[in-house]
């Protein structure tokens, strides 16, 4: 047996906004959307992420996760400059001990979005 993905499934009460966010300001695009279903895919390069609307699937209170989301990339200063003044900022850019430079963001629903590029000092 082998897994050969993750795709993190976020709700939101917010579709439209969450789309929004996602593709305007993170620069994803939304590969699939069923408004029936309350429910998108959303990808950047060979990652994607899913949306849904709360259904009676899972129980559900609030919005809510006790992680983060982390973003490997190649560039993150590059991704810095893009969304530092188009969201709300968790931490800004460093530098980091254990070789990684990284911020983190919160989207539109509150979610931590962190994005990080390995270092070498």
């Amino acid at each position: 047996m082998k897994i050969t993905d993750l795709r993190p499934m976020m709700t939101t009460e917010d579709l439209p906004g969450t789309i929004d966010f996602y593709t305007n300001i993170l620069g994803f695009s939304c590969g699939e959307f069923n408004e029936d279903w309350g429910w998108a895919t959303l990808w950047i390069d060979d990652t994607a992420i899913m949306i849904a609307r709360p259904n009676e699937h899972v129980a559900y209170d609030k919005i809510g996760f006790t992680g983060t989301f982390y973003f490997t990339t190649d560039d993150v200063d590059s991704m810095w400059t893009k969304v530092k003044d188009k969201a709300r900022v968790c931490y800004g850019i460093e530098n980091f001990e254990y070789g990684m430079r990284e911020f983190a963001i919160y989207d539109n629903n509150g979610y931590v979005l962190q994005f990080g590029q390995e270092i070498s000092e």
